[in-house]
């Protein structure tokens, strides 16, 4: 499917009444993965922009969330920012991973964070991006894990650069970058497969 063609399916979905009233899914959480090969990264970011436009244009209100910039917001109100950009040079990779992984743990930081975005924003639908922006300190499968009880009135859509794939005998995997190999995740549904 090439950018045009997913553009124009993801506006369709998003919109029609089968996605917002969250039928078909058999009980499960709203949870819908946008794969997009991650080379169309920035283009992906004018195409989400131009999606959360024309759905406002036909009476869809979308709460757009980027990880990387409640990440950033965060750091910032902790007071941390700052001096994490100063020591990363020097630092080794694996501290700086740890020290933003306990800040920005999904379950204590992220997720509440997120939730108090749903609540204070009248939707219809949530979209998440920055999944790349933020990896290896946040990883997508752990953020979708704890919003489960948080994100469940309206379609949550993550936007995932790389690929999202069903087999039987591995089950369900978010590829990040389409190298990545290793986010087991099963709830959520291919919006680019979801009959309208």
């Amino acid at each position: 499917m090439n950018r045009k063609e997913r553009a124009e399916r993801l506006h369709r979905v998003v919109t029609s009444e089968r996605f917002l009233t969250k039928q078909g899914l058999g009980n499960e959480v709203p949870f819908f993965i946008c794969p997009f090969p991650a080379s169309e990264g920035l283009s992906m970011i004018e195409d989400r922009r131009d999606l959360v436009s024309r759905a406002g244009h036909s009476g869809v209100r979308v709460l757009d969330l980027s990880l990387y910039y409640i990440a950033l917001d965060i750091l910032e109100e902790r007071g941390i920012l700052e001096r994490i950009v100063e020591i990363e040079p020097d630092s080794e990779k694996s501290e700086i991973k740890e020290l933003l992984q306990g800040v920005l743990d999904p379950e204590t930081h992220l997720v509440p964070r997120i939730g108090a975005a749903i609540e204070a924003a009248p939707h219809d639908v949530i979209f998440l991006s920055g999944v790349g922006e933020v990896y290896p300190f946040i990883r997508s499968h752990n953020v979708l894990n704890n919003l489960q009880s948080t994100a469940k009135a309206a379609p949550t859509v993550l936007f995932f650069p790389g690929s999202y794939t069903h087999a039987l005998a591995t089950g369900a995997s978010l590829d990040l970058f389409g190298q990545l190999h290793d986010d087991k995740y099963y709830r959520a549904f291919n919006i680019l497969n979801y009959e309208v």
